[in-house]
């Protein structure tokens, strides 16, 4: 991230809000700032809001935020930093692409907050580069970006790109570059005010551990879906699962049944589904990819699969908004 700057330079950051951008995300980012000038007694930090039009834009929660500039008239910044959320790419084009580009060739950082590396990613700006999305769209990101190093990650800094899992994870990667930038009490300040007791860091895991996502106490189960989660483009057979977790076939179904009352298979398939969808709303990838992609043999296979457990075609989840991912599937 930007180098630490002298004690009487005030870094300016532009924020790209797109349309449905999380407004937690966005506000976890600016509050940081807020409080870490409060701390100093002035302003190490300004930020300034950029539309695409100039106009207000909308977040995915309904609440609209006024803009500063256009991204055709503003002024220049040493870092710009793209929020977006659900649906990252229906508002790329062209234009848009240019000017993100124009901005790498002017040497500005460029970071992604929640979904924003997808236009990033888009634009050709994270090719070779290290880089992270929410953990929803993870697996859709990796997928359509093969030149980009994707992490799980709360946050990812490489050179001068950053990206950022969004939510929370946003006032962490604030946390650190006030850190960077002006020294540990300061950011240890910061975090206190939000009643945030430890600073995370960017190797610091997006989503809860099966057992505490599922509320379940087995140990073994919990290594079943671990090693489920890990292996939806080439599946495993439930034998070798129970093998795995160190009991019998039949020890493993009465776990599933009395947890979820369903089979490891059924709660496999739902989970290679879940997977799906994902894809099919955060990427342009063909149906044919997708059903690869999520270790099914053939197309046919994976839409009466799909329909059965969506209650329609795969084409259908595209013209929907997006879902989010329930951690228990029944």
């Amino acid at each position: 991230m930007t180098p630490s700057p002298a004690n009487d330079q005030t870094v300016t950051i532009g924020f790209l809000l797109m349309p449905l951008f999380s407004m937690m995300a966005f506000v976890s980012a600016i509050e940081p700032l807020r409080v870490a000038n409060r701390m100093a007694e002035r302003q190490l930090y300004r930020w300034e809001v950029l539309s695409r039009d100039g106009n207000p834009v909308t977040a995915s929660n309904n609440m609209s935020l006024a803009a500063d500039h256009s991204i055709a008239k503003h002024p220049s910044y040493p870092m710009v930093v793209i929020c977006a959320s659900f649906n990252p790419l229906r508002h790329f084009d062209a234009p848009l692409k240019q000017w993100l580009q124009r901005q790498n060739a002017a040497g500005v950082e460029l970071g992604a907050i929640d979904t924003g590396a997808f236009l990033l990613a888009r634009a050709g700006l994270l090719d070779g580069y290290r880089a992270t999305t929410h953990w929803e769209s993870l697996d859709s990101f990796s997928e359509a970006f093969p030149k980009v190093e994707v992490e799980n990650s709360l946050y990812v800094m490489d050179r001068n790109r950053w990206s950022c899992a969004g939510g929370t994870a946003s006032l962490d990667l604030m946390l650190h570059m006030i850190r960077r930038q002006h020294g540990h009490r300061i950011a240890a300040a910061v975090s206190e005010q939000f009643i945030h007791p430890e600073i995370r860091g960017p190797g610091d895991r997006q989503r809860m551990e099966p057992k505490e996502r599922q509320g379940i106490s087995h140990a073994g189960l919990s290594r079943v879906i671990k090693l489920m989660e890990s292996r939806l483009e080439e599946p495993v057979m439930s034998a070798a699962l129970a093998k795995a977790a160190g009991m019998s076939l039949r020890q493993l179904e009465r776990l599933f049944d009395r947890y979820f009352g369903m089979s490891p298979r059924r709660y496999y398939l739902d989970l290679r589904l879940q997977r799906a969808r994902s894809m099919l709303q955060y990427t342009d990838m063909s149906i044919v990819e997708v059903a690869v992609a999520c270790g099914f043999g053939s197309a046919a296979h994976f839409s009466r699969s799909y329909h059965g457990w969506a209650g329609k075609a795969p084409s259908a989840e595209r013209r929907r908004p997006a879902l989010g991912i329930m951690p228990v599937l029944r």
